[in-house]
């Protein structure tokens, strides 16, 4: 009688196990932490036809962004941000970015009635898209924004206990 419920609590710990296991590899990627790669040529072609057809016609073909876009137009929105050196977008970490990106910006900042032009990727654009499309932005940059961009994220990661 021992034998037989040593070998169920065994076997139930076994059953337990490999459905932890599963559940680490099925997990919902959107959860981890995103990470550009603006080294990973097939992800950066990904990403450069996606910002061609959902992006550049207010950020600009090759990121430049809208005259004027840190002051507010007559409908009280920003203009589109370079995605270039001279704008912001390499002050934010991968994780604000992509989170701006599916989500927007008035649930980043948590004022829901924030108004702007951006809309929001979520049920439009993959996980795995918009990250091509930030991948694609970030192979733009010199190396030494892109450098200074890594220190962001590292920093970032840090304060975040990661």
């Amino acid at each position: 009688m021992k034998s037989r419920s040593l070998a169920f609590v065994l076997g139930a710990g076994l059953v337990v196990l490999i459905a932890a296991g599963a559940l680490y590899f099925l997990r919902d990627e959107s959860s981890s932490t995103p990470t550009l790669r603006p080294n990973d040529a097939k992800l950066v072609a990904t990403g450069a036809r996606i910002y061609a057809e959902h992006c550049a016609s207010c950020h600009g073909a090759q990121g430049e962004g809208q005259p004027d876009w840190r002051e507010r137009g007559s409908d009280g929105l920003l203009p589109a941000p370079p995605h270039d050196p001279s704008g912001h977008t390499w002050h934010h970490p991968d994780d604000q970015l992509f989170a701006m990106t599916k989500y927007g910006l008035a649930k980043l900042i948590g004022q829901p009635d924030y108004r702007t032009a951006m809309p929001v990727y979520d049920g439009v654009l993959s996980d795995q898209d918009i990250i091509a499309v930030l991948s694609w932005i970030k192979a733009q940059w010199p190396p030494e924004i892109r450098l200074r961009h890594d220190q962001i994220n590292a920093r970032y990661r840090e304060s975040q206990g990661r």
